[in-house]
């Protein structure tokens, strides 16, 4: 029989506590009112603010490509364009129309470059702190200095990292390219690296490999487009220099701005792949050649491929012109005249391999015309250089420099005998000499257990200042700068108070400091090559011949222009319109600030800016010492006798007399090196012009007749090479 369980009396229920219960409502509450918050924040995502971030979702996928404004004219003084901007068209080739396998291509190439970028970068820091060293010391490089510059700068500068060939796999494309390069000019492989290097700048951005590749290319691509998939057509503003070499260092050239010009801040907010200026005037003014680019806007792939999109086109605006002080006609003759001077001085037997001249009002310091030997034409730079096309430009086997090099205002001479008028002025000045006291007789004098000659040695007998200047005797300006010495730094300080030995100011990116030795200078000098010589642990480090003290003689070469003085065209012209405006005015003159622009101005031509310059300083001469150092050029000029008298034969030195000054650099090894300095007076459009030839000869030979044929276009005078005695300094 079975059991029968039990009835169990119910168990009792504890009851909730109040502060349980208490707890369980405020959970509730959070959670109702997080499930709100998060049901009005859907609710206000979806349906108020979707559209809006529909619309940041679609720009997210845009790209602006730039469209290039058209850069402003550079023009001469009269209004004369010397550098415009073309439209042409431009064959480009879509990224979107090439196979996966460029990509690869182009990012491995994208690797070496940035492997080659760090290099670079290094071996700028090195070159800058080198630089710098020099800068800060005033110093000419020595040869090792310059071996070491030449280095760096091929570190720097020549780094060329090849992009890697089509990949086998990429048969059409190659076929592509094959069709493709008899029609534009170019072979397959330039249309491939172009592709590549335009891929790695803008992936996205069509990719232009001919800016100009003429009226039949064109037709035959448009009437044949089916046999080109991902060619096209499109109009481009390219850099036109329609006089080719003509002033080439000065007006500079253009090219797309580099990743490391993009950090600077002359190029703060400007777009990769933008034309720019690199150097010249190009670059000093080139915010305001540039304009303003326009942007195209495209639609970008999730694999990073443009579109095909409706989206509206901001046009750019084009830059603002440049109008030039430069005037075009005497800027021809004057590079004609330097060519026609160097031609004969090298059927004479001389090399002259170099050459500049400066064209100056001496009033304000407006450059007239300026030029550099060799020169290049600015229109290379239209399509991508080769390595060994740079390397010609920068000149890396000439020791003077390549065509890209200004000799004008880069140069780094001693200027023989056109530095005595300041040596005079100094020692009147100073009261050292006096006006009327002949001295410097003999071909030679000597100081110490060293013999400081004349050309030749040639006795001119004893002269007085004028007469000294009139023939250019050496013995009287080493008897000079012997007794200069006594009386401290006074050549030193007058050549700086007439602008030698110190940057001029003027509106270019690069010019050479100059250096006008001292015994603080030369103190320097000897510390460093002590320094070098113990840290290298070598017997000469160059930048002395031998360390030893400031002595008599180096004033005594210093006075005639020779020694360690170094200086170029164009201060030495800022030094002879400091003389020629104290002599306009009585002895108070202006330190004029070479300068090369004068306005800037919109497209119709009207003025937006003028672009004024204001003096480097003033100096105050006795007017009649002054007088005397200008008598003793002035003859030079228009007496027999004078070292250039040859030269201005038969020049009406009434109406336009010359106050000229002939000089003969010696360089250790070498030919003479030809200067000529002058001074033109009219009372309306005064003039001074410096010339110099390397290894040119006596100045009378070859730098007077081409200062002569410059002048002779300023005035409009008969024009011909008139050269003088080859025997006059």
């Amino acid at each position: 029989m079975s059991s029968i369980e039990r009835l169990k009396p119910n168990e009792p229920r504890t009851p909730v506590s109040p502060q349980l219960a208490l707890r369980v409502a405020i959970l509730g509450s959070i959670a109702l009112v997080m499930f709100g918050i998060i049901f009005f924040r859907l609710w206000y995502l979806q349906v108020l603010s979707g559209e809006q971030y529909v619309q940041q979702a679609q720009a997210n996928d845009q790209r602006n490509l730039p469209i290039a404004a058209p850069r402003g004219e550079i023009l001469d003084r009269t209004g004369t364009p010397i550098v415009t901007s073309n439209v042409t068209n431009a064959v480009q080739i879509l990224p979107s129309a090439l196979p996966a396998s460029v990509k690869e291509e182009a990012a491995t190439y994208q690797a070496a470059v940035a492997q080659a970028g760090g290099e670079y970068a290094l071996a700028k820091e090195r070159l800058k702190a080198f630089e710098e060293d020099l800068r800060n010391s005033k110093r000419h490089a020595t040869a090792s200095q310059r071996a070491e510059l030449a280095a760096l700068e091929r570190q720097a500068r020549l780094r060329h990292v090849p992009i890697p060939p089509l990949p086998r796999s990429a048969v059409k494309l190659r076929h592509l390219y094959d069709r493709l390069a008899p029609v534009i000019g170019l072979s397959p492989r330039q249309i491939d690296e172009r592709v590549i290097a335009g891929i790695v700048v803008l992936p996205y951005a069509p990719v232009t490999v001919k800016t100009d590749a003429g009226a039949a290319a064109l037709t035959l691509l448009a009437e044949r487009h089916n046999d080109f998939p991902g060619v096209r057509q499109e109009q481009v503003s390219i850099r036109h220099y329609p006089y080719g070499e003509l002033a080439a260092q000065v007006l500079g050239y253009v090219g797309q701005v580099g990743t490391e010009q993009l950090k600077q801040a002359a190029f703060r907010g400007v777009q990769q792949g933008t034309v720019v200026g690199q150097e010249g005037l190009e670059y000093f003014y080139d915010r305001y050649l540039r304009g303003k680019p326009g942007a195209r806007p495209v639609q970008v792939n999730a694999f990073g491929e443009a579109e095909p999109t409706k989206l509206g086109i901001v046009p750019p605006k084009a830059g603002h012109s440049l109008r030039l002080s430069l005037d075009l006609g005497l800027e021809q003759e004057g590079e004609k005249g330097l060519r026609e001077g160097i031609a004969i001085a090298r059927a004479g037997g001389k090399p002259a391999n170099g050459a500049a001249y400066m064209a100056m009002d001496p009033r304000n310091g407006a450059i007239l015309a300026t030029g550099s030997y060799p020169s290049f034409n600015p229109n290379v730079f239209a399509k991508p250089l080769t390595p060994s096309q740079w390397e010609a430009l920068i000149g890396v086997n000439e020791a003077g420099g390549g065509p890209l090099f200004n000799r004008a205002t880069q140069g780094a001479y001693p200027t023989g005998s056109t530095f005595k008028p300041i040596t005079a002025m100094a020692a009147l000045e100073a009261g050292v000499i006096t006006p009327g006291e002949a001295f410097g007789g003999g071909s030679c004098i000597e100081a110490g257990k060293e013999k400081f000659c004349n050309s030749g040695h040639t006795d001119y007998g004893p002269r007085d200042l004028v007469e000294a200047l009139k023939v250019s005797s050496d013995t009287y300006f080493f008897q000079t700068g012997e007794r200069a010495n006594s009386h401290g730094n006074i050549i030193q300080n007058m050549a700086h108070r007439l602008g030698v030995g110190q940057e001029t100011g003027i509106d270019l990116p690069k010019e050479f400091p100059g250096v006008v030795p001292d015994p603080e200078w030369r103190a320097k000098r000897d510390r460093e090559e002590e320094e070098c010589e113990r840290a290298k642990h070598v017997s000469s480090c160059g930048y002395v011949a031998e360390i030893r003290p400031w002595s008599v003689g180096d004033d005594m070469q210093l006075a005639v222009g020779q020694g360690d003085l170094l200086t170029d065209p164009l201060q030495m012209a800022v030094a002879y319109s400091t003389l020629a405006n104290a002599y306009m005015h009585e002895g108070h003159g202006t330190v004029v600030r070479p300068h090369l622009g004068m306005e800037i101005d919109d497209s119709k031509g009207g003025l937006v800016q003028s672009l004024s310059s204001q003096p480097a300083g003033y100096v105050h001469l006795n007017y009649s010492n002054l007088s005397l150092v200008m008598e003793g050029i002035h003859d030079a000029a228009s007496q027999p006798g004078g070292t250039s008298f040859e030269v201005w034969r038969g020049w009406n030195q009434t109406q336009h007399p010359v106050y000229g000054k002939t000089g003969t650099a010696q360089h250790t090894g070498k030919v003479d090196q030809s200067w000529y300095m002058c001074y033109i007076a009219d009372p309306t459009h005064p003039i001074v012009i410096t010339v110099t030839v390397e290894q040119g000869g006596f100045g009378a030979e070859t730098a007077a007749p081409i200062a002569r044929l410059i002048a002779s276009k300023w005035f409009n005078q008969p024009e011909k090479f008139v050269a003088g005695s080859s025997k006059t300094l």
